[in-house]
């Protein structure tokens, strides 16, 4: 199966999604910024269900520390067959006339910058082009890139919505060289982001608006990353599945 790297994945959408790759068989690579005992806490989960898995540290906006990230990974003999765009950052609801440079560029770094440089790493390692065997390629995108997330984080929407180009693209430039891109968008999942734009229980509060009545669980859109990394989706790239409840 190969490697596959989660970034973000110590918690959330990154950690159920490292969780269900293990199982498939994957080694799992754990991406983390600051939180090493959840990471550690990950890669715990995974070898006691008789995975294998290992943490790597990485803030993904920073180029170096992306490069040395994925050099960690070539030390491991093992080839790079997925990639999870997951780490993302957001911040205080606000308001266009309260955004500042400074927050928009650091949702930008991270959200859209982190996602090429990891990206353009993968794709070095899976391509044909370049000796490897092909991989898939997810990034995790929102449907706050649809829905514009009006007088709450604007800057994270957009910067969502520039990971759809990004997925759109490369899945072009890549299909012939082994590798397919696809998109998740998820909607409201109960997940720690919510405290991030300081308002834990956001997703109580708007449940009922939803079509579905209900937010959804970081397993259910874990799911969907792995049926697409997978054989079973084998002719998709360039896709996008929906994962908010009918929003």
């Amino acid at each position: 199966m190969g490697i596959a790297l989660v970034t973000g994945g110590s918690r959330g959408i990154g950690r159920a999604t490292a969780l269900q790759l293990a199982g498939e068989g994957y080694t799992v690579a754990v991406n983390y910024h600051h939180n090493i005992q959840a990471a550690t806490g990950v890669v715990e989960a995974i070898t006691e269900q008789g995975g294998r898995a290992f943490a790597v540290r990485a803030d993904i906006s920073d180029e170096s520390q992306v490069m040395a990230m994925f050099d960690a990974i070539d030390r491991t003999g093992e080839p790079l067959t997925a990639l999870v765009n997951n780490a993302g950052i957001l911040f205080q609801q606000c308001t266009i006339e309260d955004l500042d440079a400074s927050r928009i560029n650091r949702v930008l770094a991270t959200n859209v910058t982190g996602y090429f440089l990891c990206c353009r790493e993968a794709v070095k390692r899976m391509s044909h082009r370049h000796g490897g065997q092909g991989g898939a390629i997810v990034n995790v995108s929102s449907a706050a890139s649809r829905l514009g997330a009006p007088g709450e984080y604007v800057d994270y929407a957009a910067s969502k919505g520039a990971v759809d180009t990004l997925t759109t693209g490369l899945a072009l430039e890549v299909a012939a060289q082994g590798i397919r891109v696809n998109g998740v968008r998820p909607g409201l999942i109960y997940t720690e982001m919510h405290a991030s734009g300081g308002e834990p229980g956001r997703v109580d509060r708007v449940k009922s608006a939803l079509p579905m009545q209900r937010g959804g669980q970081p397993e259910e859109v874990a799911q969907a990353i792995v049926w697409l990394l997978s054989e079973k989706a084998s002719y998709v790239t360039g896709s996008f599945l929906e994962l908010a409840g009918g929003k």
